[in-house]
């Protein structure tokens, strides 16, 4: 039976189908999924903790959420703004010194001592747009640029793995050269851990302690954090990745000696939250309500409107799109991705971000569409793995009218 709104019934009994496929044929151990549209909520709890099956998959199982994290420290960072603590295009040079005075590179292959000046500092627009000059870039790894961050210990790495504290990561940033002028070219991540790190300063506590101040705790993400307490790590599956030789996925991450089971020495605010299918979900619905969730309000709706609004010129979309997964159509707001132009199901306008640890996310304003899914596999490459994709699909097929 089809309604005129919010989703149809008959069409979500194809969700259920095409996502215990990918369960059943061992693409993913379990999975927890939500779409959601015109008060209207259909969640999916397939499969288990673990490949043995030995653990039932649960709406409450806490995921290694990875980049969706991103969002979450824009926020956080954009209810700084809102109170003028701090200023999008302000340098953020009086908090993060080690950034300040900045060498370019000339050509981003180049050496490290073939350097002409900055033109201009660093602002906090630049972190949320990754535009600041470092990050992930398309670049062989051993262009000196790429060995020297890795070196260092400061390169673009799967969540939870070693970075050093905060000061010491910034104070090692500081000795490398930017690969571009401070918003001329866009590389992904390493804003979002610069952010985290200037959120913590400016607000005199750590990262994790700002985000449940200024978005965890008004939202009732209770689950949501850094860390999993030891009496709830029997919430969190086994993360796994693909063992490419046999084929076989492989544990990356097991709970009974899990890394997010104990305190990291730097909380990436790009990549390192755990989190739930509600708490998310509370996450989406107050951007999708313009900033607002259960009469409190954690950001103003133009704010919203900013952070969810493309960033990114004609050029910095079609270098981006390695990383965004696409054929240089989409955007990027302040820690979202935004879709431009229309060539797939999404409308303009529709924003969200995947976590590389096998999580993704998108709000879609035009067809008052959220879609939220978490499963424990790791991602083998930006693009989304087909299971990811299938969602998308069937979320938007779901739409009733």
């Amino acid at each position: 039976m089809s309604g005129t709104t919010g989703l149809s019934e008959d069409r979500l009994g194809l969700m259920r189908t095409v996502l215990t496929g990918h369960v059943e044929r061992g693409g993913v151990p379990g999975l927890v999924a939500a779409v959601v549209r015109d008060g209207e909520e259909h969640v999916e709890v397939l499969g288990s903790h673990d490949t043995a099956g030995t653990v039932p998959m649960r709406r409450d199982t806490l995921f290694r959420i990875a980049s969706m994290t991103k969002p979450v420290t824009a926020v956080a960072a954009l209810s700084l703004v809102e109170e003028c603590v701090l200023r999008l295009d302000d340098p953020v040079d009086d908090l993060l010194p080690e950034l300040a005075g900045r060498r370019v590179l000339r050509r981003p292959d180049g050496e490290l001592d073939d350097t002409e000046p900055a033109v201009r500092p660093i602002t906090l627009r630049d972190l949320l747009t990754f535009r600041l000059g470092h990050g992930l870039a398309m670049l062989p790894s051993a262009t000196p640029i790429v060995r020297a961050a890795t070196e260092r210990g400061i390169g673009v790495r799967p969540p939870r793995t070693d970075y050093p504290e905060p000061d010491e990561f910034l104070r090692r940033l500081g000795e490398l050269p930017l690969l571009h002028q401070p918003g001329a070219g866009w590389c992904y991540h390493t804003g979002s851990t610069v952010l985290g790190i200037l959120l913590a300063r400016a607000c005199g506590r750590p990262l994790g302690e700002v985000l449940r101040e200024r978005v965890l705790g008004p939202l009732g993400m209770r689950d949501t954090g850094f860390t999993v307490p030891a009496d709830q790590l029997h919430r969190l599956p086994v993360e796994y990745v693909l063992d490419r030789a046999s084929g076989r996925l492989v544990p990356y991450d097991d709970p009974a000696d899990s890394a997010w089971g104990r305190a990291a020495r730097l909380d990436d605010g790009g990549g390192d939250l755990v989190s739930t299918l509600d708490d998310f979900l509370a996450f989406a619905r107050m951007l999708m309500a313009g900033g607002v969730a259960d009469g409190t309000r954690i950001l103003s709706r133009p704010t919203v409107g900013l952070l969810t609004a493309n960033q990114l010129d004609a050029a910095q979309m079609a270098a981006a799109a390695p990383v965004l997964g696409s054929d240089g159509t989409t955007g990027w707001g302040f820690g979202v991705s935004v879709t431009v132009t229309r060539t797939g199901l999404a409308a303009p306008g529709r924003y969200g971000w995947n976590g590389g640890l096998g999580t993704a996310w998108f709000n879609d304003p035009a067809e008052r569409l959220t879609g939220v899914l978490l499963t424990q596999r790791m991602f083998e490459s930006p693009v989304p793995p087909a299971v990811v994709r299938d969602f998308e699909v069937l979320a938007y097929q779901s739409v009733a009218g």
